[in-house]
């Protein structure tokens, strides 16, 4: 999505026209889904997608047809057997986009606090217009800009937000899934989350480089300049280097930050649970065998540490998927972050460190020396 936005607005800040096209409804099983988005320069080229296949491609034709033009539109497919065959796409589901013209100030700015409000992390919804008549005779393709509160930040074409327009939204932070409610296409963009990575080793390493990809922000926590360094994460917010006894009491812990506990031994192991688990992170994650994890619990009680701030702890973490190398290890946990983040407390499984389960990426070999370097 940032990188299409950005390509957008170069496009914008040149005065070149684009066209943009974006899923603003979906049913069913479908390729892309609602805020997805793609757009289409005069001369036919493309940044993003729509899924591919026949949709994109007559999205693509219908767009084409639009340069030049400054009314927005909206298409409906089915993806069934006479219309997708050949694609591969017999979803069965349906797909509304919205194609429509952009050029000038007006969308540039609009696009650029987009853009802002990405970069910030903390989540917003865009109202798209889709049916003008329902939304009080607005134009199609009207776009508003809600920051995570519900607050409006901007709008195209400049005008008053709608009355009744405030009261549809749904607080990004309470992950709510896209919708078409009077009129207005409701696409809500869920802030950011920071995956806190303690342990900058084989595992941490694996797993930073593919959260990163998944759209996380990285924060990587080591002691070791060595191993905790831009050559070995590039793709990082942020590293820091120093004791975690110092480091970890210093960081602000939000409910929109996730801690992943992967260093080289126990007794880091059970500084850093003993810093986090108390903590407003929803997801702390400990990587380990069943008994190691039992004997930092016991560590840890003795300590203070609640039983409940213990009990939510996801450990040994990662989906049971039969890992075996660093890189399986590594997409086990990434997995699991990504249905916690997705589909909230119900995408971690819930487990009892009274009965922990076996787990192939946490298990021997964790403590055999593959999680991490010696």
């Amino acid at each position: 999505m940032r990188d299409v936005l950005r390509h957008l607005i170069e496009a914008l800040e040149q005065d070149c026209e684009s066209i943009v096209c974006q899923v603003v409804e979906t049913r069913g099983s479908t390729p892309q889904k609602a805020g997805s988005i793609m757009v289409i320069d005069p001369d036919g080229g493309q940044g993003g997608t729509l899924g591919g296949g026949c949709v994109e491609n007559e999205v693509k034709t219908k767009a084409i047809r639009q340069i030049g033009g400054t009314a927005a539109a909206v298409h409906s497919f089915v993806l069934d057997h006479d219309y997708a065959w050949a694609d591969g796409l017999i979803c069965g589901g349906k797909m509304v986009i919205l194609t429509q013209p952009v050029r000038g100030p007006g969308p540039l700015a609009y696009f650029r606090a987009m853009d802002q409000m990405i970069e910030e992390s903390q989540g917003f919804t865009e109202a798209i217009v889709v049916d003008g008549e329902q939304a009080g005779s607005l134009l199609v393709g009207s776009r508003f800009l809600f920051d995570g509160e519900g607050r409006p930040r901007t709008g195209w074409p400049a005008g008053e937000v709608p009355d009744r327009l405030p009261s549809l939204l749904v607080r990004p932070a309470d992950r709510p899934r896209p919708s078409v409610r009077g009129g207005f296409a409701l696409l809500p963009s869920w802030p950011r989350i920071r995956l806190l990575v303690v342990g900058a080793g084989h595992v941490g390493q694996a797993v930073a480089d593919l959260a990163a990809q998944a759209d996380f922000d990285v924060w990587v926590v080591d002691d070791r300049h060595q191993y905790a360094n831009r050559t070995r994460f590039p793709a990082a917010q942020r590293i820091l280097v120093g004791p975690i006894e110092d480091l970890l009491p210093s960081l602000e812990i939000t409910p929109q930050t996730y801690a992943l506990i992967v260093t080289r031994g126990h007794g880091h192991d059970q500084e850093a649970l003993f810093h986090l688990a108390p903590t407003a992170a929803p997801y702390v994650g400990l990587i380990g065998s069943r008994r190691k994890i039992r004997l930092i619990y016991e560590n840890l009680r003795a300590a203070g540490i609640k039983e409940a701030d213990l009990e939510r702890v996801a450990a040994p973490v990662g989906l049971e998927i039969g890992s075996q190398s660093v890189l399986e290890i590594a997409i086990s946990i990434v997995a699991e972050l990504i249905a916690r983040r997705n589909l909230g407390p119900r995408g971690t499984t819930r487990r009892s460190h009274g009965e922990l389960p076996g787990s192939a990426t946490t298990g021997a070999r964790a403590d055999a020396g593959v999680a991490t370097p010696a």
